[in-house]
């Protein structure tokens, strides 16, 4: 079984972001993903020295990231990859959303979304930076197959917004998370 982290729309919020790879990585998960809207080098530092492989789109706020993509593993979009028998479709912008993979990963419409649809999980993990709402979220999703079948669980985890945490300040996130529905 595979389990993927998946944090969208981080904009300016790169300490949420580094909370919410921790809580990921006590998951024990096996790869993470990155939709877009990066913006801060931090986020990238983050997601490159954790413990597990990770892969990253460019968004629309990203153009000034270009120039690292060589250092990270940043692509532009959509970037199609295979990782441990299922192949991944990661975009920023939902405009390539035809089921020609397993898992379809879209952010950029800061909104959650989990459905599963001609054999294919879409995802949106909604947004980390808690811009256009009062939650701060993000996802993970585990994955196995079944003979023709892709059998996945996807799990939300959000909580309440909180200030920026200064350099200084380690900021305290009460995640909660819940079992999505298919």
């Amino acid at each position: 079984m595979l389990k993927v982290g998946l944090i969208s729309d981080s904009h300016q919020r790169s300490d949420v972001t580094r909370s919410a790879v921790d809580y990921l990585l006590k998951k024990e998960i096996d790869l993470l993903l990155h939709a877009g809207d990066i913006m801060e080098f931090e986020t990238l530092e983050c997601m490159k020295n954790s413990s597990v492989p990770y892969v990253a789109v460019l968004g629309n706020h990203d153009t000034h990231l270009r120039e690292f993509m060589s250092e990270f593993e940043l692509f532009s979009e959509p970037h199609h990859f295979e990782f441990e028998g299922f192949n991944f479709k990661l975009m920023h912008h939902p405009f390539y959303l035809n089921s020609s993979s397993d898992i379809i990963i879209y952010g950029h419409t800061h909104r959650f979304v989990a459905k599963f649809y001609e054999n294919s999980l879409y995802i949106n993990s909604g947004e980390i930076c808690a811009r256009n709402k009062a939650l701060h979220e993000f996802a993970y999703f585990t994955c196995q197959k079944d003979g023709k079948t892709n059998k996945f669980e996807v799990f939300k985890v959000e909580c309440e917004r909180e200030s920026k945490a200064s350099d200084s300040q380690i900021a305290k996130f009460n995640w909660k998370e819940s079992r999505v529905n298919l």
